[in-house]
C-alpha cells in the first residue's frame, strides 16, 4: 500500500475517533468531564502526547538516518562506477571491451535498486551471462607492463566494491518501518484526538482547529512512511546521476 493511502486511511481512523468523541460528549453526564475527572484527563492525554511525540520523533530520525545512508550509497556507487571507467579508460584499447559492457550492465544494476521504476515498463533486454560481467572480463585482462597491472588491481578493487554496493542496496527492504510502531502510533493519536473532541462542546473553531491538527498528523506520517521508501515513491532517491555518468565511448574519446 502507498504511503498516500495509508496516511489516507489514518486521517479517516483519526477523524472517526473525533466524531465518537464529540457523539460520546452529548451521552455522558457533565460531572464525568469536569472537575477532579477533567484533571486526570487532561494529564492522561499529556502523557500520551508525550509518548506520541517520541515515536514520531524516532521514527522521523530512523527513517531520515536511512534515506541518508542509502543516498550515501547510491553516490558512493556513482563515483565507483566513473572511477572504475576512468581506470578503464587509461588502461588502453583492450579494455574498450569492457568500457561497452560497463555501459550495458548500467540498465540492469540500476533496475535491481529502483525495481517499482523497472516493474513500471516493460523489459526488453536481455540476461547477461557471467562471461559478460565486467568483473569477468577484468580477471581476464592480461597486462603487459607494470602500468596496466596496477590500474587492474584497482579496477577489480573498484568493481568488487561496486558490486557489494550493488548488493546492500538491492537487498534492502522495501519499507523500513515497523507495522507495530506505527499502528500504536495511530491508535494514540485516535485516542487524543477522541479525548479533545470530547472537552469542549463542538463549534466551528474546534472543529477547524482539530481537521488541521489531524491533517498535520497524517502529514507527518505520511512523510515519514516516505523517507522509509527510498527507492520509491515521490521522494525517492534520484537514479538520473548514475544513469548520466557514463557518456558513450565516441563522446568519451
Amino acid at each position: 500500500m502507498s504511503p498516500i493511502a495509508i496516511a489516507g486511511i489514518v486521517c479517516a481512523l483519526i477523524l472517526a475517533s473525533t466524531a465518537a468523541g464529540i457523539f460520546l460528549r452529548s451521552k455522558l453526564p457533565e460531572h464525568h468531564l469536569s472537575g477532579d475527572s477533567k484533571d486526570v484527563i487532561k494529564l492522561s492525554v499529556a502523557l500520551i502526547a508525550t509518548m506520541s511525540a517520541l515515536v514520531l520523533a524516532l521514527l522521523f530520525a530512523s527513517t531520515r538516518t536511512y534515506f541518508d545512508h542509502t543516498s550515501s550509497s547510491v553516490s558512493r556507487m556513482t563515483a565507483d562506477v566513473a572511477e572504475l571507467d576512468q581506470l578503464l579508460s587509461e588502461y588502453g584499447p583492450e579494455a574498450t571491451p569492457l568500457r561497452l559492457a560497463l555501459r550495458q550492465e548500467m540498465g540492469t544494476l540500476i533496475d535491481s535498486i529502483w525495481r517499482e521504476d523497472a516493474a513500471a515498463r516493460p523489459n526488453g533486454g536481455r540476461a547477461q551471462r557471467h562471461e559478460e560481467s565486467v568483473l569477468y572480463m577484468l580477471r581476464e585482462l592480461t597486462p603487459s607492463n607494470k602500468v596496466q597491472s596496477s590500474i587492474q588491481a584497482r579496477a577489480l578493487q573498484v568493481s568488487t566494491d561496486l558490486a557489494q554496493t550493488q548488493l546492500s542496496l538491492s537487498s534492502q527492504p522495501a519499507d523500513s518501518i515497523s507495522n507495530t510502531f506505527l499502528i500504536v502510533l495511530v491508535i494514540w493519536l485516535m485516542f487524543i484526538f477522541g479525548v479533545f473532541s470530547m472537552s469542549s462542546p463542538p463549534n466551528a473553531t474546534l472543529l477547524t482547529v482539530l481537521c488541521l491538527c489531524i491533517l498535520s498528523a497524517s502529514v507527518a506520517i505520511y512523510l515519514i512512511l516516505e523517507l522509509g521508501l527510498p527507492f520509491g515513491g515521490l521522494m525517492q532517491v534520484s537514479n538520473e546521476t548514475l544513469r548520466s555518468t557514463l557518456t558513450p565511448i565516441s563522446a568519451a574519446k
